[in-house]
């Protein structure tokens, strides 16, 4: 028996991200989170989720025990719907055939905006990332999910470089700026679950994590927090769960 009272933080970074996809969905999933989220959301409740990789799977079949390190990595073109080049994959986001994108980035502001580009002055950076690869397109063009750990340095209120857009500045600004779809849906840390206030378009927390308080999710941020009014606690990862999870991952390429 699993003591489902003991997880990592990337089992429940996992299992929360699990819960907020549904069935039937188009998911476009990299590796790590991603990829664990909706393959474990598809074993458990969502059988006709279509899993997206950026290097051209549609429909990938994961199997337990043999995840794929890359997005570029075929052992999952096996029984898929197809496998497409890059720009292919990325025009089926721009025909709306794409529900949800999942996202990371180093840093993460008030709007949801992502950085993945540099950390500090942009002629000088102290630090110097990956870059966007195909967030920008997934950001702009889906709902988003970010799964990320909860940091004071990483939830700023002004990244230094909007890599894959959120809101932008709130508002509507996100739609003035010639994106009429998508944004920020869910931000899942291992704190808390955020959403995004309809009107101002600012981060929100939805829901705490087991044994979290209102205080450290603010003390582990760079702004001032709102709490939804309804706030909830979100429910532990199960042994169901957890089992299934820890099946996928049994090489613990990304669960350590």
């Amino acid at each position: 028996m699993i003591d489902a009272a003991n997880y990592t933080i990337v089992e429940i970074l996992t299992v929360l991200s699990a819960r907020q996809l549904r069935d039937g969905q188009v998911v476009f999933a990299g590796v790590g989170v991603p990829l664990l989220a909706a393959t474990l959301a598809q074993k458990l409740g969502c059988p006709g989720l279509t899993i997206l990789f950026e290097g051209g799977v549609v429909g990938a079949l994961v199997e337990a025990g043999k995840l794929p390190p890359s997005t570029n990595d075929q052992r999952c073109a096996r029984k898929s719907n197809m496998v497409l080049g890059s720009t292919d994959v990325l025009l089926l986001l721009q025909r709306g055939y794409v529900d949800v994108g999942f996202m990371g980035g180093a840093q993460i502001d008030q709007y949801g905006n992502l950085n993945s580009s540099f950390i500090g002055d942009p002629a000088a950076p102290k630090v110097r990332l990956p870059g966007t690869g195909g967030g920008n397109d997934i950001s702009s063009l889906t709902n988003m999910i970010v799964a990320m750990k909860h940091e004071k340095r990483r939830f700023v209120e002004k990244v230094d470089f909007i890599t894959s857009p959120g809101f932008i500045r709130g508002g509507n600004t996100r739609t003035e700026s010639g994106l009429p779809c998508g944004g920020m849906f869910r931000v899942i840390t291992e704190l808390a679950v955020f959403g995004f206030d309809m009107e101002t378009k600012k981060i929100q927390v939805m829901s705490l994590n087991p044994g979290v308080s209102r205080e450290e999710v603010q003390d582990n941020t760079g702004f001032s927090l709102r709490f939804d009014g309804n706030l909830t606690v979100n429910q532990a990862p199960s042994e169901v769960e957890l089992k299934t999870l820890r099946q996928l991952d049994s090489e613990h390429l990304f669960i350590a």
